[in-house]
C-alpha cells in the first residue's frame, strides 16, 4: 500500500530537540560505567534478570512512559536484552561486526549491507532498511559505529546515522533516493547503544535504540501510528532475537 501521509521535512527544531535528547543520555550512559549501578540494565530488576536468564528477550521504554513528544517529531527510546547461551564476547562481536553479512543475519529487515571504512574499533557501514507495518517504507541508511572494551568480558558500542534517506520505488527501474530529511519521515534519525557482558552461561546483549520519528498528523493515525509507534520495539526485539539466533550458530560451528 503505498504512503497516503504528506511528505514532510525534518525541521531544524526537531532535530535540535533530539540532539538534545542524545547528548543528555550519552551523559547519562557514560556516567553510569564509572560504577556505583550494574553494568547492565536487566541487573537492576530481579525479575528483569530472572527473565532474560531464563531466555526471554526483555524490551521496554527507557523511561516505562512511552515516546517522547518535541516540535513535530516524536522521540522513541526503548531498551532491550537477551542472553546467547553458551557464546562468548568474542563470537558476538563477530557477528555483529560482519557488516558485510547483515544483510542475512538480520533480514528481512537488512535488505543490503556493506562495510564502508574501518579503523580499528571504528566502522563506517551502508544499510538499507525494510520498514514493514501497513505501508512498506525502504530506507538507505549510512552509520558510524565505534566499540570500546570495558575490560576482557565486557564491550559498549556507540552507532549513530550520519544519513536517513527515503527509496522510493526500490528493486525497479524507477528507483529513486529522496534527498535526506525528507519524504514521509518514518525514521529521522536512529542512536543505538549496545551492551555486551560475558558470564559463565554465555553473553549479555543488550540494546538500548533511540530513534526519532514524524509526529502523527490528525486524522492519519489508522496509517502512521502503526508504523511509528510499533515498530520500534518491534525491531529492536527482531534484532535482539537475530543476534542470538546467528551469534549461538557460529559458537555451535566454531566448536565442531
Amino acid at each position: 500500500m503505498a504512503p497516503t501521509a504528506t511528505p514532510v521535512t525534518l525541521k531544524q527544531q526537531t532535530l535540535e530537540s533530539f540532539a538534545s535528547y542524545v547528548r543528555d543520555a550519552e551523559a547519562a550512559m557514560e556516567q553510569n560505567l564509572g560504577g556505583g549501578k550494574p553494568f547492565l540494565w536487566s541487573d537492576a530488576s530481579p525479575t528483569r534478570a530472572q527473565q532474560v536468564r531464563a531466555g526471554e528477550i526483555v524490551a521496554e521504554f527507557w523511561s516505562g512512559k512511552g515516546p517522547v513528544k518535541v516540535p513535530n517529531g516524536l522521540i522513541h527510546d526503548w531498551i532491550g536484552a537477551a542472553l546467547i547461551a553458551g557464546a562468548t564476547v568474542k563470537d558476538v562481536l563477530a557477528l555483529v561486526q560482519n557488516y558485510d553479512n547483515h544483510k542475512n543475519i538480520y533480514k528481512p529487515e537488512v535488505i543490503a549491507s556493506k562495510l564502508i571504512g574501518r579503523q580499528g574499533n571504528d566502522f563506517q557501514i551502508y544499510l538499507r532498511l525494510l520498514k514493514k507495518k501497513i505501508m512498506t517504507v525502504v530506507l538507505d541508511t549510512d552509520h558510524d559505529v565505534h566499540y570500546r572494551p570495558v575490560d576482557p568480558r565486557r564491550w559498549i558500542c556507540r552507532s549513530h546515522t550520519t544519513r536517513v534517506a527515503e527509496v522510493e520505488g526500490a528493486g525497479t527501474a524507477q528507483e529513486r533516493v529522496r534527498p535526506p530529511d525528507t519524504g514521509y519521515g518514518f525514521l529521522w534519525r536512529l542512536c543505538s547503544y549496545w551492551r555486551f557482558q560475558e558470564r559463565e552461561e554465555g553473553v549479555y546483549v543488550e540494546c538500548r535504540a533511540v530513534s526519532l520519528t514524524r509526529d502523527v498528523p490528525f486524522g492519519l493515525g489508522w496509517a502512521i501510528e502503526p508504523i511509528i509507534q510499533k515498530l520500534p520495539k518491534e525491531s529492536l526485539i527482531d534484532t535482539l532475537k537475530a543476534t542470538r539466533d546467528g551469534a549461538a550458530l557460529l559458537g555451535s560451528s566454531r566448536s565442531r
